[in-house]
């Protein structure tokens, strides 16, 4: 009888709470947009089952050397993780279309606005009873505005630790649900006939021309903003393997097998402060909110500053390539190129979106080391 006692004692049934079983459906729900919908599935699927693991009572998974334990401990406090994330997609991008036109530098900058809009709104959110978001915290929850979610975890590392868990899970689903926010927003700014502009083919880029950019980036950084050069220092050594041509073995390694790796760990790492006892608070509504905020702002101020430059040019730029400013790449950049489509089934921006796109990268990047060296 004392065995089946103990044995019940034990059981997941008797120590379940009611926070537990909410933060283990959020998890499920995670899955569902993954699996079903699509939605950021590289992501969301580590981040939603580590959010189950979190919140198995007994289950030892977040408890001190547990699994999940060691692997936001090892890879996201020290901030290894979004590091390595970032030499990975450096691996992956083509600057090509950004060294082609380098004026989309100015819509990636537009579109960082968000993030400091919100840094404001955070602030004024103290005012509502049951919110004390600190100058820090503030600075961390802004990011998301950047749609950059190893940027959004970098900073909310180095900022504000205790709201990492509703940062990421807030940066990486209006990541995951770019396709559904921004066209609505598009549309409403831009018209009809703006959206049909064609824009003139890109000029060839040279490989010199290539190598020497993540350098020249990494330069201008170190001279201004040296807070960045973590992150914008793997973003541009990931860019320089691929675009040197010498080490094709690293820079396959950093494109695949090691950017899949930590992205699982970086997911289950992140889904682990999706316990109950760390997320079910009013704070993370707030965070939601304001996410959501900063990132239709970024989303605006990049649209706005595109149609200041269509008109400035004659009508050459078409407005739509402003929602790339944003460093969801490159669901941003097919966005820009489905709406574009929609209105004019010639019209082809995905290339031209792509320079804005990657411009956001670095825009973020830039304004987490402003927010780092300012805050920090």
């Amino acid at each position: 009888m004392e065995g089946l006692i103990a044995f019940w004692a034990a059981s997941g049934i008797a120590n379940f709470t009611p926070g537990q079983v909410f933060m283990m459906a959020v998890g499920a729900l995670l899955l569902f947009l993954a699996i079903v919908k699509g939605f950021e599935p590289l992501l969301l699927l580590p981040i939603g089952f580590g959010a189950i693991l979190a919140n198995i009572p007994n289950g030892g998974f977040i408890d001190e050397g547990g699994l999940l334990f060691l692997a936001y401990h090892v890879g996201i406090e020290t901030g290894v993780f979004p590091l390595l994330i970032f030499m990975g997609v450096g691996a992956l991008t083509d600057f090509g279309a950004l060294i082609a036109n380098p004026k989309m530098l100015l819509l990636g900058a537009a579109a960082q606005f968000g993030i400091f809009a919100t840094l404001i709104g955070a602030i004024a959110l103290n005012w509502v009873p049951g919110f004390e978001f600190s100058m820090k915290d503030a600075g961390a929850i802004a990011i998301i505005g950047g749609a950059d979610g190893p940027t959004a975890i970098f900073l909310a590392s180095k900022l504000a630790p205790e709201l990492l868990g509703a940062i990421a899970v807030a940066a990486y689903s209006y990541m995951a649900l770019v396709p559904l926010i921004q066209p609505p927003i598009m549309r409403l700014l831009t018209t009809e006939s703006e959206r049909q502009i064609k824009m003139e083919q890109l000029r060839e880029v040279s490989k010199k021309e290539k190598i020497i950019f993540p350098l020249m980036v990494l330069g201008l950084t170190i001279l201004f903003l040296p807070a960045a050069t973590p992150l914008v220092g793997m973003f541009c050594l990931g860019n320089l393997m691929r675009e040197s041509g010498v080490v094709d073995r690293l820079s396959n390694t950093a494109q695949n097998e090691l950017i899949n790796i930590v992205t699982i760990f970086l997911g289950l790492a992140v889904g682990s402060k999706l316990s109950a006892d760390k997320f079910l608070q009013l704070e993370t509504l707030g965070i939601l909110v304001l996410g959501a905020i900063a990132f239709a702002i970024g989303t605006a101020t990049g649209i706005l500053m595109a149609k200041l430059m269509s008109k400035l040019s004659g009508g050459k730029i078409n407005p739509l390539i402003g929602a790339a400013g944003v460093s969801a790449v490159p669901m941003a950049a097919r966005v820009v190129n489905k709406v574009g489509l929609e209105a004019n089934q010639h019209n082809y921006l995905l290339m031209h979106a792509m320079g804005p796109n990657v411009a956001g990268v670095l825009g973020s990047a830039v304004a987490a080391g402003v927010l780092i060296a300012v805050l920090g």
